[in-house]
């Protein structure tokens, strides 16, 4: 992850906006504008980091935006505590040396996005860990929040997960309302192929019999069982490996924690869980502030 680039700064100052950090108005009638501090950031149960690198560029942000001089700060982590790494409840995941009223001021958005990021990941592990030694890939979807795509996917990365399409012109995806509001599948199918441009592949996804059998005669170059029970999956893998050796084949559809291992047993590539970003729940994290003079 670039957490210098000017989309994700962008973003995080959009979020330090939306929070009127810069207008705290509690903290300015209550703090000393010089104290210094030190706020621990606490696991309060136990999960995967995710999204260490925003608090410096939060950090760096407000500094810019602040009336006030907030002075130099530090991040702290311990060199065994990094994105994508277990933690257990209780441990600190980074410690930050700053101006008092700057902590107090960006603590519940630098909070609220490590909670998300931590809690996609964590979620994402998890899947991970049910599909474990199958050659079975655990990949995440485009059901992210508006505008925090980029992160949503990052944090999946953290999980041990793997990103598919990052957006609408990152791949060629034949879902079912391109089949029906385009002549069906085996004129969209020969559409994308005609019109796809080099390295592009084309993916088609099927929910029928029917459909299975004009994506494998149409050629398709990689194949989504879309909401099919394990039983019809495994029936539909042994079809395609016979007739398109080599073609990719992913399974979705409603994935959960206790049935996703049952479609990796039945021999996908791949299985696609929208739920690692559209319900996962975000992990309990919290600051510790402290008066600390250095």
């Amino acid at each position: 992850m670039d957490w210098k680039s000017k989309r994700i700064r962008t973003l995080l100052e959009g979020a330090l906006a939306e929070d009127k950090a810069a207008n705290d108005i509690t903290t300015a009638l209550t703090i000393d504008p010089k104290l210094r501090a030190s706020g621990t950031i606490i696991a309060k149960q136990a999960c995967v980091v995710s999204g260490l690198g925003c608090i410096p560029v939060f950090l760096d942000i407000f500094s810019k935006m602040s009336s006030q001089s907030m002075g130099r700060f530090e991040v702290v982590s311990h060199p065994e505590i990094f994105d994508g790494v277990k933690v257990r409840a209780g441990q600190p995941l980074a410690v930050i040396r700053h101006n008092a009223a700057a902590l107090l001021s960006t603590e519940r958005v630098i909070l609220n996005l490590m909670q998300r990021m931590c809690g996609i990941a964590t979620l994402t592990n998890q899947f991970v860990m049910a599909v474990a030694k199958t050659k079975t890939k655990v990949l995440d979807t485009r059901k992210t929040i508006p505008g925090l795509r980029m992160l949503d996917k990052y944090a999946v990365s953290c999980g041990g997960g793997v990103n598919h399409r990052l957006d609408l012109q990152d791949g060629i995806l034949i879902k079912n309302n391109h089949i029906s509001l385009g002549g069906g599948l085996p004129q969209v199918l020969e559409k994308a192929l005609k019109g796809r441009k080099g390295g592009q592949t084309v993916q088609v996804e099927v929910r029928t019999q029917t459909e299975l059998e004009q994506a494998i005669a149409g050629g398709a170059e990689s194949i989504l069982l879309d909401n099919m029970t394990p039983a019809q999956v495994k029936k539909a893998v042994k079809q395609i490996r016979s007739a398109l050796p080599g073609v990719p084949i992913e399974a979705s559809g409603n994935m959960n924690l206790k049935t996703v291992r049952k479609y990796a047993l039945a021999g996908v590539d791949f299985v696609s869980v929208g739920a690692l970003t559209h319900s996962a729940i975000a992990v309990d994290l919290s600051m510790r502030i402290t008066a600390d003079v250095y």
